[in-house]
């Protein structure tokens, strides 16, 4: 596509190798298609089903560095975190290596800093181009379907959980919402494009004292047909699972070889859990 404002993909410093993107396709199970919105909507739901939301691999991240600021990851490590040892992220990383595939797969489109009420510039999502339509994409909430937005109404999307709608709220803002949560409002878009350098520098400050999610282990994927969470930071230890209809199971779960069950369940390194758990342990 063309008429992009950003830098060329083979400048920008995210930018993934044709070899690293055939491997994440073939891990995500997904075959490379045109720049159109199936293929946008079979990667969304591919990757919820495959990359966790999870705040393991960045505590342990954190923790393994003595001194000095650290780096968040970028799109390539994330993606190599993912293929070799089910890793994922919170919004910052996930959505920059999300990202960073979809450019690579020849999409157009934008990273966005934005708010969660009165909370400013916590939560990042993508707009994505096509043709005349932009579309909002969040693997980093997530939401589990591309989501069109219209400056001079409110559009709405249906996925597998719930339902998205995106309502104008001035010049360049959109509500974001869902249906079957606790949480109907979700965040509010900033619909305004965020250079490479200032999105990896306010992802490497999500790693400071003011970062999200670093003081407990959250994991959150689609397993088969259910959405599972886990939250070290809530007693008992417990896996929720909630159906699409919005219906929730707590399943218990034994301090004691914790870090491996979630590994199993999760698909992930059970030794960097393992180390997230006693970082915030201790």
């Amino acid at each position: 596509m063309t008429g992009s404002t950003l830098p060329g993909k083979d400048e920008a410093p995210g930018a993934l190798s044709p070899s690293l993107t055939a491997r994440i396709l073939t891990y995500l199970d997904v075959r490379r298609g045109p720049a159109n919105r199936a293929t946008l909507a079979a990667l969304i739901a591919a990757y919820v089903r495959r990359v966790p939301w999870e705040s393991a691999f960045r505590i342990a991240r954190k923790h393994r560095t003595t001194g000095g600021a650290i780096a968040a990851r970028r799109p390539a490590e994330f993606w190599a975190d993912a293929l070799e040892r089910g890793g994922g992220g919170t919004c910052f990383e996930s959505n920059y290596a999300f990202f960073a595939l979809l450019r690579a797969l020849g999409f157009d489109g934008y990273l966005t800093v934005n708010d969660m009420g009165d909370t400013v510039g916590c939560h990042t999502a993508i707009v994505v181009l096509l043709g005349e339509t932009r579309y909002l994409v969040d693997v980093g909430l997530p939401l589990h379907c591309p989501l069109p937005l219209d400056a001079t109404h409110t559009t709405c999307s249906r996925g597998p959980f719930h339902t998205y709608s995106a309502r104008p709220d001035g010049a360049g803002s959109y509500v974001i919402e869902r249906t079957r949560h606790p949480k109907r409002y979700a965040f509010t878009l900033r619909d305004a494009p965020v250079a490479d350098a200032d999105y990896f520098a306010a992802s490497s400050a999500d790693y400071g004292e003011r970062g999200l999610f670093l003081d407990r282990v959250i994991v959150t994927r689609v397993v088969g047909d259910r959405v599972f969470r886990f939250n070290s930071g809530e007693r008992p230890y417990r896996l929720e699972a909630f159906t699409k209809t919005g219906q929730r199971e707590d399943l218990a779960l034994d301090a004691e070889g914790l870090a491996t069950t979630l590994g199993d369940h999760f698909a992930m390194d059970a030794r960097v859990i393992a180390r997230a758990l006693a970082a915030v342990d201790a």
